[in-house]
């Protein structure tokens, strides 16, 4: 048998291999404040308890206060300390928590409970939070772990991870449920995008549904993630019912990606309802019916029309796309007469609104914030959860939505003069 002689050289090589960056940085102020936070939160409930049974420790029974016969009434007893243990953004810590039993109406004794510190609870909401928002940034749950470890004083076990995204569950189907019968809601936005989840242990393509609304005050807020197997007529007709079952009010406008299904389920429920069709999904559109050495001269052309300064130069554009195409490439002119008037919707509306009306981008931008954070799992776990991720990175604020451009005209109606396309 070989023997392997092990030297102080291999050792120190050993040790410093199995060390971390940041290991030996010390901080003293982060150490002073750690070290004193036991203090303070052992303190914090004492005085809570003191503030219960209406003295303090050691305190005797309170003198009648001047001018009353009625002495202040001791409500228990305190009975010992239990040491329990605490998780928090300032590390883990240990703390001896007080312990009292509170008289009843009914003669007997009940323990008393502290509201600072709930039961079992063994985290600060901060750092559930922390935890939660690191989750939601894009990192999946070993490098969550290896991230805090710092923070914590030690690693954050995977049952930890699990145990705080499932109080995210908890608020994801509260929000699911919610009555939107007080939602001051005037225009809605709706598109879907393309993500890949884990369904009977392959990979698979599904569709998440997304609902913004746009407020009166021109706030946009998220109304609804589904997630469905495609976009057909069925999947958003359950998205919509949906909607109007928890007491959506009937919007002024539609703003949609121009996709078949939605179109057909917007008909069947809100049939007289303006809706602007997306200009960037048309773009993409009439591209796809050019070769590829048409695609700048598309580009300009529609550019120039889409984005003209007024109302007469857009529908003089217009008319002048459609007789060029018809004779160069009579597919892209047909595309763009597919489309109708619902792709020219924003011009009825004033000026300052043709920005945020044009297009569907308000939710395109969040579909690439979305894939990017997730671009570290590749394959989510399952369905639920890709909806859950999409809806939580807004809740927790790591996407915000600001007001549409235009917001102070919103209670502008749009005109009911239609563009004249004899051409």
């Amino acid at each position: 048998m070989k023997t392997v002689t092990t030297t102080p050289e291999l050792l120190q090589s050993t040790t410093e291999s199995n060390s971390h960056l940041f290991d030996d940085w010390f901080d003293p102020i982060e150490t002073g404040v750690r070290d004193r936070v036991r203090g303070l939160i052992e303190e914090m409930i004492r005085s809570e308890l003191d503030g219960v049974l209406s003295r303090p420790r050691y305190g005797r029974r309170a003198e009648p206060a001047a001018g009353s016969d009625v002495a202040a009434v001791v409500t228990g007893h305190r009975h010992g300390s239990r040491v329990r243990t605490l998780t928090g953004t300032f590390g883990k810590t240990e703390i001896a928590v007080p312990r009292a039993r509170l008289n009843t109406s009914d003669g007997k004794t009940t323990e008393w409970k502290s509201q600072a510190l709930r039961k079992y609870q063994r985290r600060t909401l901060a750092a559930d939070a922390l935890i939660a928002g690191v989750y939601l940034a894009g990192t999946n749950t070993r490098r969550v772990r290896r991230a805090l470890r710092s923070v914590f004083g030690g690693e954050v076990g995977k049952d930890t991870v699990s145990r705080v995204w499932r109080k995210v569950k908890g608020d994801w189907d509260a929000w699911n449920s919610r009555s939107l019968a007080d939602e001051p809601i005037v225009r809605l936005i709706l598109d879907g995008t393309v993500v890949r989840v884990r369904l009977d242990r392959k990979a698979t393509s599904i569709s998440l549904l997304v609902v913004i609304g746009v407020r009166t005050d021109g706030q946009k807020v998220l109304l609804a993630i589904k997630q469905m197997g495609g976009e057909s007529t069925e999947a958003w007709r359950t998205v919509l019912d949906d909607l109007i079952k928890r007491g959506l009010r009937r919007p002024e406008l539609l703003i949609v990606d121009g996709g078949t299904g939605l179109e057909s389920a917007i008909a069947a429920v809100w049939d007289s309802v303006p809706v602007q069709r997306c200009t960037v999904h048309k773009h993409r559109n009439l591209l796809a019916h050019a070769p590829e050495r048409l695609h700048e001269e598309i580009s300009d052309d529609y550019n120039d029309m889409i984005y003209a300064a007024t109302r007469e130069e857009i529908e003089k554009r217009r008319k002048a796309f459609i007789r060029k195409w018809r004779l160069k490439h009579r597919a892209v002119a047909d595309s763009l007469e597919e489309a109708g008037d619902r792709l020219f919707t924003f011009t009825r509306l004033p000026q300052s609104q043709w920005r945020s009306v044009r297009t569907t981008n308000a939710i395109e931008r969040l579909h690439e914030e979305f894939k990017r954070r997730i671009k570290t799992q590749t394959v989510l776990p399952s369905a639920d959860t890709a909806a859950m991720l999409f809806w939580a990175l807004l809740a927790a604020g790591q996407i915000n939505m600001r007001k549409v451009d235009g917001w102070q005209s919103l209670a502008t109606k749009p005109i009911d003069q239609k563009i004249d396309l004899a051409a």
